[in-house]
């Protein structure tokens, strides 16, 4: 568990880089909301509960990548999902719909770097050592979402995603996210964000 001094490290990093981020991408997100609106005929910003620190539910904003239709409940999506669209498959690719978070981040519901924050029913539900992980913030970026980049493609490739994800992938993702909480640097979050911004590169 992180002590005061590494959660003051952490949380300084987190303001003032989020400050900085909103001002940089304000356009490129007021684009990416018009794009939406107009391709799926509806808000393009959404938002959604999900569990934060400590359990505590949040709402989380992103640019909407799925048409208005879509049941923005489940996080079970493959690379092939028939509902996302044209503009959202960019945005995702691009990592573009996550911008919004950086008020997440800025608000003090996210951090940079920690695990991905799931729909209620995942994260909640942890028990006994595994409760570690909801002692920081949840993350825009994380060792889990590195390890698991191609998580849509590989859920693409198997019979039952949610089964594969419930069994397979959401414990792994607990074990990976309770190393990073147990062993947390200041350097390991700069490395993880530099490894993200590396492959959100190659991906343009």
């Amino acid at each position: 568990m992180l002590t005061r001094s590494q959660r003051f490290i952490k949380r300084s990093f987190d303001i003032v880089f989020s400050s900085f981020g909103l001002l940089i991408t304000l356009p490129i997100i007021i684009v990416a909301w018009l794009l939406a609106s107009i391709e799926t005929r509806s808000n393009g910003m959404f938002s959604q509960i999900r569990i934060g620190k400590n359990g505590k539910p949040f709402r989380i904003y992103k640019i909407k990548t799925m048409s208005a239709s879509t049941d923005f409940m489940t996080t079970i999506t493959t690379a092939n999902d028939q509902r996302i669209t044209r503009s959202g498959a960019f945005f995702r690719r691009t990592k573009i719909d996550e911008l919004p978070q950086l008020w997440n981040v800025l608000k003090g519901d996210m951090s940079f770097v920690g695990p991905r924050p799931d729909v209620p029913g995942y994260a909640d539900k942890l028990e006994g050592e595994d409760k570690i992980v909801l002692s920081v913030r949840p993350g825009i970026t994380g060792p889990a979402s590195l390890k698991y980049k191609n998580e849509e493609t590989i859920l693409a490739q198997v019979e039952d995603p949610k089964a594969y994800n419930d069994t397979v992938i959401w414990p792994d993702k607990v074990k990976v996210n309770k190393e990073y909480v147990q062993n947390w640097s200041f350097k390991k979050d700069l490395d993880c964000i530099l490894k993200t911004f590396i492959q959100d590169r190659k991906s343009v």
